[in-house]
């Protein structure tokens, strides 16, 4: 779930001013971070709402070549990053998966500059052949979605994977010389207690893995889950439960020696994945792929998110631009605050006014804003920067609202 960043950053401002108009993005400078998409998983889980699709009967071949056409127009020469994520990466052959990178390596020279490479994995997917493949290849990182240590759950998430073949898998990258793992849990999940979480989440940091990404359990619209919920045959946790996961994950994390740098995310010294922090920090990424989105300049621009539209843009155009918008400068500022305030550094207000080109007057409000949230308790300073308090910090999403809403309300 670590492209997740990928998606929200790309799409819940667009949805929050509505339909953008299209536009072809402004190519990406050098450097630039680079975001792969492969959209194809064994099956479709039930609370997943990125773009992804059974891999049963789809040219998977044809659509390596695509993204490659794609990335021959619209791929930074030199990135900084790369992230494959999807879908599911670790679904392709090990021949797909060296015309993939090789492919790329030639288009991008990805191999000589990028200073961390990641790849997504599943455990169906992922044995010690296909972990020494990516390594062999300069895949060094990988994020495995172990989601839940309870096989019951997991048939619920529609995984078609066991807690054993979790473990099996992460063995499996560690005897392949896999020396970065991440892995991806979920929490408040339907009847689930906190007794359960940390028993859980104890056997998790035994393994001793490198970063770990626990993201509470979300009914997000056209899901299966979302409508489950809607009919009454899934009940949301309660807050206070909720609330004891969270406070729980970075006790027992931070004991294992893994800081929580992000809202979810924590990690060893050294560990925390740059590609995502860019994301939070709100720089510059391509992404390729169908539902990749990319932020350029003040560009955000977005792919299709369906196969065959896709395909036949890059047939007809070698990109596959979907829509593309300019947002104002309060949105951009708001943005700035919203992505960085996830990040336990916190927000630099002057750094966010440069990096959204905001004018005297979105900083007065964005200031105005986060000292009346200061004064509620929800933001502390922290030297010349600003971040959640111990009381914000599970209310992160609602005080990311408060930005985009009332800087959007200001820019009005």
């Amino acid at each position: 779930m670590e492209e997740h960043q990928q998606q929200v950053t790309g799409e819940s401002l667009s949805a929050l001013r509505g339909a953008p108009k299209v536009q072809l993005p402004p190519a990406a400078e050098e450097g630039t971070a680079l975001y792969v998409h492969l959209p194809f998983c064994a099956t479709k889980c039930h609370y997943c709402d990125f773009f992804s699709v059974p891999d049963e009967g789809q040219d998977i071949d044809g659509m390596i070549a695509a993204i490659l056409r794609e990335a021959e127009v619209r791929a930074p020469a030199r990135p900084r990053t790369l992230f494959l994520g999807g879908g599911t990466p670790s679904l392709l052959s090990a021949p797909q998966l060296t015309a993939l990178l090789d492919g790329l390596q030639q288009i991008t020279g990805w191999r000589e500059s990028a200073g961390e490479v990641t790849a997504e994995c599943n455990p169906e997917s992922l044995d010690v052949d296909k972990a020494r493949c990516l390594l062999d290849l300069g895949v060094p990182r990988i994020s495995i979605g172990f989601q839940s240590l309870d096989d019951k759950t997991l048939e619920l998430f529609g995984r078609v994977h066991t807690a054993a073949d979790s473990f099996h898998a992460y063995e499996s990258a560690r005897d392949a010389g896999i020396e970065h793992i991440n892995v991806d849990l979920i929490y408040a999940i339907p009847g689930q207690t906190a007794e359960t979480w940390r028993a859980d989440l104890a056997r998790i940091l035994d393994l001793r893995p490198d970063h770990l990404s626990a993201y509470n359990l979300t009914f997000e619209e056209d899901t299966r889950f979302k409508r489950w919920l809607d009919r009454g045959r899934l009940e949301a946790a309660e807050e206070e439960v909720e609330l004891e996961m969270f406070h729980a994950t970075r006790e027992l994390a931070s004991g294992r020696g893994l800081e929580a740098y992000e809202i979810s995310n924590h990690a060893r010294p050294g560990e925390q994945c740059s590609h995502n922090v860019n994301y939070w920090r709100n720089g510059e990424y391509v992404g390729i792929g169908p539902g990749a989105v990319s932020k350029v300049e003040h560009t955000r621009s977005g792919n299709p998110r369906a196969i065959s539209p896709y395909l036949r843009r890059i047939q007809g155009h070698g990109h596959a631009t979907d829509w593309s918008e300019e947002p104002d400068e309060y949105a951009r500022l708001a943005e700035c605050w919203w992505l960085g305030l996830r990040l336990r550094e916190g927000v630099d207000p002057s750094a966010a006014a440069r990096t959204a080109a905001a004018s005297q007057g979105a900083r007065d409000a964005a200031a105005a804003l986060a000292t009346r949230l200061e004064g509620d308790g929800l933001l502390e300073p922290s030297g010349d920067r600003v971040r959640l308090s111990d009381r914000g910090l599970p209310l992160a999403d609602a005080v990311a609202r408060e930005f985009l809403q009332r800087l959007s309300a200001d820019s009005r």
